[in-house]
């Protein structure tokens, strides 16, 4: 069966891999993977299996994050973008994180 993910994508993940950013931590998979200076990024849905390249100031990146969120991953998400803050100050996931916060990502679905 062929791979649904590019050979691109693939690459940037085994490279990321290397580099310090590495997807998988003691077992725990990363589900945002930074690109361009956070201007872009790999969203990991483990939820579905699909990698999406996504901009992170557009609103598929906020649905993306939404449903992983729904799905019970909203904090290691988020931890994930504070250590990305941490990690590359200058490059904005900080702002990423805020405009989440501001879209009500992380927040608990009322019933």
């Amino acid at each position: 069966m062929a791979s649904n993910t590019s050979k691109t994508a693939r690459a940037s993940v085994r490279a990321g891999a290397g580099a310090g950013g590495a997807l998988s931590v003691l077992g725990e998979y990363k589900y945002v993977i930074p690109l361009n200076k956070g201007k872009h990024a790999y969203v990991r849905n483990l939820t579905n299996g699909k990698t999406l390249h996504l901009k992170t100031d557009s609103d598929a990146f906020v649905e993306e994050i939404r449903v992983l969120a729904g799905a019970g991953h909203g904090a290691k998400v988020r931890a994930e973008l504070v250590a990305l803050a941490a990690a590359h100050p200058s490059d904005g996931w900080d702002a990423t994180e805020k405009r989440l916060v501001d879209a009500g990502v992380f927040e608990p679905a009322s019933a």
